[in-house]
């Protein structure tokens, strides 16, 4: 038997997951991203790949979503309202409680701003939602009477220092899945590098026939957090002291509210007096989401929450319009990341062309996006056939990216140690590096598809067998001969190894064999009851 992926998304790409394994007859999609870099049929992987005739409930047996960001979850609506999956999706609480503000947050942008057609609708949303079965870490879900899956943490999620504290985990998950002997992990995006911020991703040691795991950072060993923390509130300081704007294009939920604590306490020990913007959208998003945190912690915390909301930012404002032209210097963070839209595109429209202007990428961005572009530094930038930026600003890349890097992926295969790995969600020249690491230094087979394309593995099947008496009889004594080496192995030996004169060699003489009775059933035997079998006498050696 084997399985086989059907890799629809994030194959030698980084966006868009989607990933299709069947094991033993059950299929389960993982993931079902969009990619934001690009806007025509290329932005959801290809469904129809799956079920020609659109019989979606009948080729999947369950979705599985690893964690709330658009990559990996923007495309579900759109699956389950538009081309009809009524099956269950699987996914954490907190990925369950975010998803809604993701998905909207990401309707109004295509819609309301970048003026395109709708491909879903809140009322969408809310049925998508519906359909969702939340799950606990390290939970066992039963999807049917042979599938079972289990989440567990993957360390993705950039939480702050205290609420780490409070909470194990926040959103992204590994997932398990097996069907009879057949096991395979999904890991989605994770960190095996524990920090101020998170826990390194934590997971059972499994017998494992495929591992299918991210590749971001694939060639890339990262240094501390700390010392990344520093460069980017140095980067910062230096544009504001010299009368400067900065711009910090991000994501809604995490990294915008990590980076602000992070600000705020930095501005409070320098003694700032720079403004800190934070858009309302960020900042109507962030109270939602600590209100969310709030539910799930002790009494205590509960009850001191009137007296410290985390986003009660002593150095943070809330943005106003009339701050894009107000002279002087301020830090904005403004959605959505990678400068693919939205309040990001039109602020860095107004302060690109600005020598004085620093634009902060807190982390990975996609081909196709602005904020791609902009890391090449280039002279002009143009959005479209009418729309030429002109780019003087300064440009800082800033490694805030929660995902693991080379040395983490290399860990959890050493950790794991599954017989096949399958890379996803990584560019091609580093995916092919990593593999050539993978089968050099572990010698395990691994695979880096592209996107549509299958691999098959061979999936494990275990037999059972009784044991007959006699052979468990020999397990329980030595059966061991010591055997005096000649004179000329002996000279061999001594010549090959010199620290080592061996006057006795140790035989084993048991031999196990597996046969099947006259019931037709498999039995283990020892070689003694084979011969016997076959009606022949044990002859000495």
């Amino acid at each position: 038997m084997a399985i086989e992926t059907l890799v629809l998304g994030a194959g030698q790409e980084v966006g868009k997951s989607c990933v299709v394994v069947n094991i033993n007859g059950k299929r389960i999609m993982f993931d079902c991203g969009m990619h934001m870099g690009v806007s025509d049929h290329r932005r959801y992987p290809n469904f129809s790949l799956i079920s020609p005739t659109g019989d979606f409930d009948t080729a999947l047996s369950c979705i599985i979503i690893t964690h709330f960001h658009l990559d990996h979850l923007g495309a579900l609506v759109y699956f389950t309202e538009v081309c009809g999956f009524h099956g269950p999706i699987y996914m954490t609480y907190p990925t369950k409680a975010l998803a809604p503000l993701m998905l909207e947050d990401y309707r109004k942008v295509l819609v309301e701003r970048r003026g395109e057609e709708e491909q879903f609708n809140s009322d969408h949303i809310a049925e998508c939602m519906k359909k969702v079965i939340a799950v606990d870490l390290r939970q066992t879900i039963q999807v049917d009477k042979d599938l079972q899956i289990r989440a567990y943490y993957a360390g993705h999620f950039t939480l702050f220092e205290y609420l780490t504290l409070i909470l194990k985990v926040l959103g992204a998950a590994m997932f398990h899945a097996k069907v009879g002997d057949s096991e395979m992990v999904y890991t989605g995006d994770y960190n095996m590098t524990p920090d101020r911020h998170l826990g390194a991703a934590q997971i059972d040691r499994l017998r494992l026939d495929l591992l299918i795991t991210e590749s971001t950072y694939g060639t890339t060993i990262r240094d501390s957090k700390y010392a990344r923390e520093r460069e980017f509130l140095d980067a910062v300081h230096k544009c504001v002291s010299a009368g400067g704007k900065v711009l910090i294009p991000t994501f809604g939920l995490g990294r915008a509210q990590e980076l602000c604590i992070l600000m705020d306490d930095y501005w409070e020990r320098m003694n700032l007096k720079v403004p800190i913007y934070f858009s309302a959208g960020l900042t109507k998003q962030a109270n939602v989401y600590y209100k969310m945190l709030i539910n799930w912690t002790s009494q205590k915390i509960k009850d001191s929450y009137p007296t410290n909301n985390a986003f009660d930012f002593k150095n943070v404002c809330k943005y106003e319009r009339s701050v894009l032209d107000t002279p002087g210097p301020c830090v904005l963070f403004a959605s959505p990341g990678m400068i693919s839209g939205g309040l990001s595109l039109e602020v860095f429209k107004r302060w690109a062309p600005f020598e004085n202007t620093l634009v902060a990428l807190p982390g990975y961005c996609l081909p196709g996006t602005v904020g791609h572009v902009l890391m090449s530094k280039p002279p002009k930038i143009e959005l479209d056939p009418n729309t030429k930026i002109d780019v003087r600003c300064q440009v800082h890349q800033l490694a805030f990216s929660p995902h693991t890097d080379s040395k983490g992926i290399m860990d959890l295969i050493k950790f794991l140690s599954p017989k096949h790995v399958i890379l996803v969600h990584g560019e091609k020249p580093k995916m092919v590096s990593l593999k050539e690491k993978i089968h050099s230094e572990m010698g395990i087979p691994c695979y880096h598809p592209a996107n549509n394309e299958t691999v098959s593995v061979p999936s494990t099947v275990y037999v059972k067998a009784q044991a007959s008496d006699a052979f468990m009889e020999r397990c329980l004594k030595p059966n061991f001969k010591l055997h005096k080496c000649s004179s000329q192995e002996l000279s061999i030996k001594t010549l090959t190894d010199k620290n080592i004169v061996p006057e006795l060699q140790v035989i084993n003489e048991k031999a196990v064999f597996i046969v099947e009775d006259k019931s037709k059933k498999l039995k283990v035997v020892h070689n003694d009851e084979v011969l016997v079998m076959l009606g022949e006498k044990k002859t000495e050696d």
